[in-house]
């Protein structure tokens, strides 16, 4: 995918105030853990996730996503009535029906010509939107877009922790397929996408491996929201996938390793974003790591990095940036921006 028109105009993000530490969950789990023999500290050291935010119970997935875009919109001047549509592309929604897009397009009040949908790939669904819209911008269909999500990790991480202290028949061994659960935060996430502006989305690669669908699922079952992950095996296939992914990028935008100056990921832990830049051959410094502090948080990890980078001040004008996004499934997506 190479884009000619399309632009970022502005990036916003909303945190959750309320932080849960790696050790108040373990406390919880104490039922668990001495049942199993496990000691504290196990998340961080599996992870490298000391802490990750959560909404307060209820919060709904649409009234945080709206918050996100109404900074974005304000940062990026834009008259809402020129918006040509509006993605809604979380994990979490409102509900099946309708699509949690036409709430937020409801608290926007946005015009009536403005299209609205959702948009759904696990932790890429944000970066799905953004090429799905840029395509949209490119062929003059629309002139400007805006992309949104809002995820909220609490339902699960409570979910998990209950099963892992109720259910006995859960070992040592299966409760591995649980913990990556108990990694993921919340946050929420908008971009405003013009057909003209001063940071160029270049384009991207997109593969897939769907024979590693099986490695992570999830969904709403008896006692909530569960998922389980191999987690070392999904990291060992996804780099693999994105090593792939990241040569045609680089071949497509005409890029080097040495020329891309900032780069922005999906962050899932400290030693999957450790064993990706070296199979990438990428310099670690040049990365913006949240993981430690906000978790893993689904299709918000990528563009609340960037945002928060660009509020730290680490962008400059010309930069070559890199946002590279994966999923389960798996489906990998990078991205170019020339800043």
């Amino acid at each position: 995918m190479r884009f000619s028109n399309v632009y970022i105009s502005a990036v916003g993000h909303l945190l959750p105030e309320r932080v849960v530490t790696s050790l108040e969950i373990e406390d919880r789990l104490a039922p668990a853990y001495e049942r199993l023999g496990l000691h504290p500290g196990r998340i961080e050291l599996m992870s490298g996730i000391r802490e990750r935010r959560h909404f307060e119970p209820g919060t709904r997935p649409s009234t945080v996503a709206t918050q996100a875009a109404e900074i974005a919109l304000d940062r990026s001047g834009l008259d809402r009535n020129k918006l040509g549509i509006l993605i809604f592309s979380s994990v979490c929604r409102d509900f099946m029906e309708p699509a949690t897009a036409s709430v937020v397009h409801a608290n926007l009040k946005l015009p009536h010509s403005c299209q609205c949908f959702d948009i759904s790939n696990a932790c890429l669904g944000f970066a799905n939107a953004m090429m799905v819209a840029g395509n949209m911008l490119e062929l003059g269909q629309i002139e400007s877009a805006l992309i949104v999500a809002g995820e909220d990790g609490g339902p699960l991480v409570e979910s998990t922790i209950r099963r892992l202290n109720e259910d006995t028949g859960i070992s040592r061994k299966s409760s591995k397929l649980s913990f990556a659960s108990l990694t993921i935060g919340s946050g929420a996430a908008a971009m405003v996408l013009t057909r003209d502006g001063d940071h160029q989305l270049l384009g991207g690669g997109m593969l897939v491996d769907s024979e590693a669908v099986k490695l992570c699922q999830g969904g709403a079952e008896v006692g909530g929201i569960l998922m389980q992950t191999d987690s070392e095996t999904l990291m060992q296939e996804g780099v693999k996938l994105a090593t792939r992914v990241w040569a045609e990028t680089k071949s497509d935008l005409g890029w080097t390793n040495a020329n891309v100056d900032r780069v922005f990921t999906h962050q899932v832990g400290v030693m999957h974003r450790k064993l990706l830049f070296e199979k990438l051959e990428l310099d670690p410094a040049k990365d913006f790591p949240t993981v430690e502090t906000l978790g893993n948080i689904g299709s918000v990890s990528l563009p609340i990095s960037l945002s928060l980078g660009l509020e730290q001040n680490k962008l400059n004008s010309g930069d070559n940036v890199a946002l590279l996004g994966i999923g389960s499934g798996l489906v990998c997506l990078n991205m170019g921006v020339r800043w």
